[in-house]
């Protein structure tokens, strides 16, 4: 991708994938599901899955498959506010560049 991905922009991406399931989902297929959208290392992306459950934005809890543990991640209320928050800002931005895009 050849735009910057701001702090914001990787917020909304990781609240989107872990919004999908009800149940959440685990940090290996987060970093899969967010690399659909843009390219992110797996060291960038766990800090953020860390800051968004400071924040009260996720809930983390382990599960034991296979005999190890896996940590999930399932989005809050808060978590959902915020996401909510994100779309309606994206649908403005968007709209906005289209226009400008379409204006050249």
């Amino acid at each position: 991708m050849v735009f910057n991905t701001g702090a914001a922009l990787l917020d909304a991406i990781v609240l989107a994938v872990v919004s999908r399931k009800l149940e959440g989902t685990y940090g290996y297929r987060i970093t899969q599901d967010v690399r659909g959208a843009i390219e992110v290392s797996e060291s960038t992306l766990y800090p953020v899955l860390r800051r968004l459950q400071k924040e009260d934005c996720l809930e983390v809890y382990d599960l034991a498959i296979d005999g190890r543990n896996r940590r999930y991640y399932k989005i809050t209320e808060k978590g959902r506010v915020q996401l909510n928050l994100y779309r309606s800002e994206w649908s403005i931005y968007s709209g906005k560049i289209s226009r400008i895009l379409e204006e050249t």
